[in-house]
């Protein structure tokens, strides 16, 4: 029998401020989840009212008992030193980007190589938000972004509504299929 940390996967979720990160954690968890939102005080405040500080925290129940934590990370830099913090034992990362922001490309390109150490030891979904309000940059030219930074194996990427849990049940798949190619669909 497996011993009870075991059966608890870790997961990320990270990305810019307002790509949903809160919210994607809020639509997939199956407890209350905890956040860490405070009044936004800088540029944030343009964007939205309030911005996770430290972290959010929910929890996935999977058949057969298996738990996945699911663990947001503060959309801001100046709260960077979180992310290794938050990344320590976890599984995998679901990137979100907002599409609506002014280089959302260059956003992707800054939180994969934030990212790269623990993504080159696990994995990595994307997952692009807002683009029913900003289409473009649609999904090939982050897939062309993508293939120019070489990473390997080439991440699953999605246009992602993080108010749907199906959209964020999709992109917790796709990181675990590609962790463990043979898993069955649960």
């Amino acid at each position: 029998m497996r011993s009870e940390r075991a059966r608890h996967n870790k997961i990320i979720f990270s990305g810019t401020v307002g790509a949903g990160k809160s919210t994607a954690i809020n639509a997939l968890s199956d407890i209350a989840t905890v956040s860490t939102e405070a009044v936004a005080s800088d540029a944030t405040a343009r964007l939205k009212p309030t911005t996770t500080v430290a972290m959010d925290y929910g929890v996935l129940n999977l058949p057969g008992g298996e738990k996945v934590m699911l663990y947001g990370t503060p959309g801001q830099e100046r709260f960077s030193f979180m992310w290794d913090i938050l990344s320590e034992g976890g599984i995998g990362l679901v990137l979100l980007i907002n599409n609506a922001n002014p280089d959302p490309l260059q956003d992707l390109e800054g939180y994969l190589g934030a990212f790269r150490q623990f993504i080159a030891s696990t994995a990595v979904t994307i997952g692009v938000t807002h683009m029913d309000s900003a289409p473009e940059p649609g999904l090939d030219a982050y897939r062309s972004r993508l293939i120019k930074l070489g990473l390997d194996p080439m991440p699953a990427i999605f246009r992602a509504d993080a108010r749907s849990r199906d959209d964020v049940a999709t992109l917790v798949k796709a990181l675990l299929y590609t962790l463990n190619p043979g898993l069955n669909d649960a």
